[in-house]
């Protein structure tokens, strides 16, 4: 008699008790936050923390400069504004990402293109990359997704032929590897984001890294309000140059990502330890396609990302239905499962109405007046379409978890795998799966 699955009435695998929660907490993070609070100094874009955290980043990375910023989207807008990134200019990035990847370049009034992913590494496939650059093209954004990095030989080749800048979206991989240099000191300047769920948790913040005097200068300029600085004195003058923003970070979350540096390499240690011994597992399941990384390059799993197959599984059923149950009885069964990119990121509203700055239209009309005009139908990006029809973000990869929650979580997909006809039976039952925010320190 097959086993009763818990959609179905049975007894969850799991315990939501079971999973320790991220960030993992402890003596450095309580003696630098402490520092700032017997400082009396919590803010400055000077101020010990913050700088201390760029001078450690730089040096943890491998570029020569560091700005922190409120945000790994600050960043990405800092990064664009420093490369004079500007009206009709067009952003060339991938078509499954985090909306900020596209949406940084229609702050400085620019077009985002998009390029399809590859379909094992989910990263931006350098195969359709050289077809979507123009003469208007002015920015790669490869984004090393979930973790993983892109495919920057082939990119940086694209780019370095075609004269395009290339900014590196890193803010979902920090010490990550590619080819043995970690990214975000790759291309001509590397973003990073520090909110609570990345792998380096200020709470919120991000980093902006470069080798380049110029960049460093001018965005440092745009993080404070485009305010020159006296060269004599080294203090504000309250002359604004240039158009900024107020994208400096504090004192408190600076510290706080201090501490979590200290630890990186090793809690990133335990998430590839994590992951790797599910993917071993899951992958001697049919109709389960876990994560991919090629031997060129270190995986961090800031996201555990697997696949369904239904056809591999042996159940005929549209592979979008197939997940949707599949995940359902999974969540049911105490496994924290979800998705987090519902659908490409050409397919938003914002894309596809292209309605712009105060329904103006804008910034695409600056190029429609042109005669040139933009398709974001998503026939164009068939893969990205398939992953987000197939997949499933498996959380608590993460320390303090380990082997004996992973053990668990495969006990509960061998159960769900072992009676896929219940699952579908309820693959219309009023079910949300996802993560609770207490798991990654949010409300």
């Amino acid at each position: 008699m097959a086993e009763r699955l818990a959609i179905d009435g049975g007894t969850p695998v799991l315990q939501r008790s079971d999973y320790g929660n991220w960030p993992v907490i402890g003596p450095d993070d309580r003696r630098l936050v402490n520092e700032v609070l017997d400082s009396g100094i919590v803010a400055g874009g000077t101020a010990p923390q913050v700088t201390a955290l760029e001078r450690e980043w730089a040096a943890y990375v491998g570029s020569q400069y560091c700005l922190t910023t409120t945000s790994g989207t600050a960043a990405l807008h800092m990064a664009l504004a420093a490369l004079g990134v500007g009206p009709g200019d067009e952003v060339i990035t991938s078509a499954f990402t985090f909306l900020a990847s596209a949406s940084c370049a229609l702050h400085q009034n620019a077009i985002p293109v998009f390029v399809d992913i590859d379909p094992r590494t989910y990263t931006m496939d350098p195969a359709g990359l050289e077809a979507a650059i123009t003469e208007r093209t002015k920015v790669i954004i490869p984004v090393h997704i979930q973790g993983i990095p892109a495919d920057m030989e082939a990119i940086l080749a694209i780019a370095r032929r075609r004269g395009v800048f290339v900014v590196e979206d890193a803010c979902q991989a920090h010490g990550a590897l590619y080819q043995g240099r970690k990214v975000g000191s790759l291309g001509d300047i590397g973003t990073f984001s520090l909110n609570n769920f990345k792998n380096l948790c200020g709470g919120e913040g991000g980093l902006f890294t470069t080798d380049n005097e110029d960049y460093l200068n001018k965005g440092a300029l745009i993080r404070c309000f485009g305010d020159e600085v006296d060269e004599v004195s080294r203090r504000r003058v309250y002359n604004a140059s240039i158009l900024g923003y107020m994208y400096r970070n504090q004192e408190l979350p600076a510290a706080l990502a201090r501490a979590q540096l200290l630890h990186l390499d090793e809690h990133n240690a335990v998430r590839i330890a994590n992951a790797e011994y599910l993917s071993r597992g899951l992958g001697a399941i049919p109709g389960i396609i876990p994560p991919h990384c090629p031997a060129d390059r270190r995986h961090v799993y800031f996201m555990y990302n697997v696949r369904f197959d239904p056809a591999a599984a042996g159940v005929e059923a549209e592979p979008r239905l197939f997940r949707i149950a599949v995940e359902k009885a999974l969540y049911r069964e105490g496994v924290l499962v979800g998705q987090w990119q519902t659908m490409p990121v050409p397919a938003q509203d914002l894309f596809q109405s292209k309605l712009g700055y105060g329904g103006s239209s804008y910034p695409w009309r600056v190029n429609e007046a042109r005669g040139i005009h933009y398709d974001y139908r998503v026939e164009q990006f068939p893969v990205a379409q398939m992953l987000c029809d197939t997949y499933t973000i498996v959380h608590g990869v993460h320390a303090p978890n380990g082997v004996a929650l992973m053990d668990r979580i495969l006990a509960a997909f061998h159960k769900v795998f072992g009676n896929l006809g219940q699952a579908l039976a309820h693959a219309d039952d009023a079910v949300y799966p996802g993560a609770d925010g207490k798991l990654y320190g949010a409300a």
